[in-house]
């Protein structure tokens, strides 16, 4: 194997010098977008060599228009298949049948055509097939709340090489989450901290440190997905969410406490430190200016001597600044990454409609 691109830099070559020479010549009028985006390591530009075992190397997406597809998708395909080369940048084009979870893996081929991973869709066909309906469309509040983030995220990484379908706008159309949605996402996560921010004490109160243990490591993992969204950042899935953190501006100040808390021995000291990471936290809310500043010291738990930084007011005052009345008006679960800790079920587009019943009242 030669020594390693990274992928989106492969594939935006890829484009340009195979590719887009070969849609020129064969299919001059034709109009599309390509790009790299979706699924894949290299569209968040984390891969490495050791993401070049499977499903990736030379590839692309082409979009066309719904029309165009129906017409050419399949003679496209079959001219790529007979004209790209055998091997671009060291990294053969052809690539094994789909295995389990669709995996491929690129195969050095001497002569013939290639099974190329230049995929064709339609930007509804796609999104259809990544996020079970077609976003291309207006989107509801409920449409946000049972969207993965990490989808999203794919969407909105990556590139996009050219663009005469309205890529470019589409994933403009999903940078962020709309105003009220952020807020009610903010109260949701900041009401999640609220429900067992006392019990790091309370568990190693009773001498179990292994359950304050627990307790602390996913208080810390709360704090992190709070500060993507006060950053206004997208999660990722677990294998990347601390390579992300660590390019949020309040990773500087929040990742040694973090540690501290990972490594402390008893839950004093593990209190002790989450205490400092709150008042991080609460002072990065005051900094949003979306309610009144809100206390950033931790204080005792309603009396008993665990300090909290009392998440569930943060959430109230949120809470009360959201402008549409009927999501206002919602429980505070969150959207289905907050409230749903199974990657099967929350990226599994067949299970939108089951999932829209969540917030039906």
């Amino acid at each position: 194997m030669p020594k390693f691109i990274p992928g989106l830099e492969l594939s935006r070559m890829f484009f340009e010098e195979a590719v887009q020479p070969i849609l020129k010549s064969g299919f001059p009028q034709l109009k599309y977008s390509a790009g790299l985006i979706g699924w894949g390591s290299e569209v968040l530009g984390y891969d490495t060599s050791e993401s070049s075992d499977h499903n990736w190397g030379p590839r692309l997406l082409l979009f066309l228009g719904e029309s165009d597809h129906k017409k050419y998708q399949e003679s496209i395909s079959k001219v790529l298949s007979n004209k790209l080369p055998q091997v671009f940048r060291g990294f053969p084009t052809n690539f094994s049948k789909a295995r389990e979870k669709s995996v491929r893996n690129m195969i050095y081929k001497k002569s013939g055509k290639v099974d190329h991973m230049v995929q064709i869709f339609t930007l509804r066909s796609f999104c259809e097939m990544r996020f079970g309906f077609d976003i291309t469309k207006n989107l509801t509040r409920t449409d946000w709340l049972i969207m993965s983030q990490i989808r999203l995220l794919e969407v909105i990484s990556g590139a996009v090489f050219h663009d005469d379908m309205g890529l470019s706008k589409l994933r403009n159309k999903l940078k962020y989450f709309p105003q009220d949605v952020w807020l009610y996402l903010l109260a949701s996560q900041w009401s999640k901290i609220s429900e067992e921010e006392a019990f790091v004490g309370r568990t190693g109160d009773v001498g179990d440190e292994l359950g304050s243990q627990i307790v602390a490591a996913r208080l810390v993992r709360e704090l992190m997905r709070l500060c993507f969204l006060m950053e206004k950042k997208y999660i990722t899935y677990t294998k990347w969410f601390g390579t992300a953190f660590q390019d949020l501006k309040s990773a500087k100040r929040l990742l040694p406490i973090f540690r501290k808390i990972s490594l402390s021995k008893n839950w004093k000291e593990r209190e002790k430190y989450l205490s400092a990471a709150y008042s991080i936290v609460a002072k990065m809310h005051n900094d949003l200016k979306i309610t009144k500043p809100m206390v950033t010291k931790t204080t005792k738990y309603f009396g008993r001597p665990y300090l909290v930084i009392h998440a569930d007011a943060f959430a109230s005052n949120i809470r009360e600044k959201i402008a549409d009345k009927r999501l206002r008006r919602l429980e505070l679960i969150g959207s289905i990454d907050q409230f749903i800790d199974s990657t099967p079920v929350s990226e599994r587009v067949q299970s939108r409609k089951k999932l829209e019943t969540v917030y039906q009242k």
